[in-house]
């Protein structure tokens, strides 16, 4: 996806309004969540916006087997969803202080804690992830605090090919990587898909 100055523009403008100021970037697995967010970020500058990522709320490997829900890993559910809106919460109050968010190693499978940090002065979080939309329990607390949500919208089979893809990156083999994103991916397309009339701008995307 190409970055516009129209967006550029847009994604600047709840900053310039004054304060810590949030926009999220909203999409199904595969979209390629991460790479508007980074141009974006990219375009207006370290001293105006730092990328947060949602997948740094992934529980560990070992405690979703502990809960029995490794096999649907990305699912609402195997997030720390109260965790991720306590940052976002703590991002909008802006206290003065440094604060640290976790990323998302995707070589590891794992998140990665105190990853990317937030200074003060920054006006605007850019947040990326495939639940921001999601108005069920304690992740129907997000769309609130975030100032304008986004939607990608891609091609759908564009974006299975790209999620095949990742996971053979990653180590899987192709016929393990078809029948996880059959299995585990697809469903969360669908439910990540069901909350697009939630977000202010829909990005079609071929």
């Amino acid at each position: 996806m190409r970055t516009t100055t129209e967006q550029v523009a847009r994604a600047a403008a709840p900053a310039a309004r004054g304060g810590r100021r949030i926009l999220g970037i909203a999409g199904p697995p595969g979209a390629g969540k991460s790479t508007p967010a980074a141009r974006l970020a990219e375009a207006l500058g370290p001293e105006t916006a730092v990328v947060v990522p949602m997948d740094g709320f992934h529980l560990a490997q070992a405690e979703l087997a502990r809960l029995g829900r490794a096999d649907r890993k990305g699912a609402p559910d195997t997030f720390d969803a109260a965790g991720y809106v306590s940052l976002l919460r703590r991002l909008r109050g802006s206290d003065g202080a440094t604060v640290y968010a976790p990323a998302f190693d995707r070589s590891l499978e794992e998140p990665i804690a105190g990853s990317v940090p937030v200074p003060p002065g920054v006006p605007l979080v850019i947040t990326e992830g495939n639940h921001l939309l999601h108005d069920a329990g304690e992740w129907a607390s997000v769309r609130p605090l975030l100032d304008e949500a986004w939607y990608l919208a891609p091609d759908e089979a564009l974006r299975v090919r790209r999620l095949v893809d990742r996971h053979v990156r990653h180590g899987k083999e192709p016929a393990y990587a078809r029948a996880w994103v059959a299995r585990s991916d697809e469903p969360n397309a669908r439910l990540v898909a069901s909350g697009r009339h939630r977000a202010d701008l829909v990005l079609e995307m071929g």
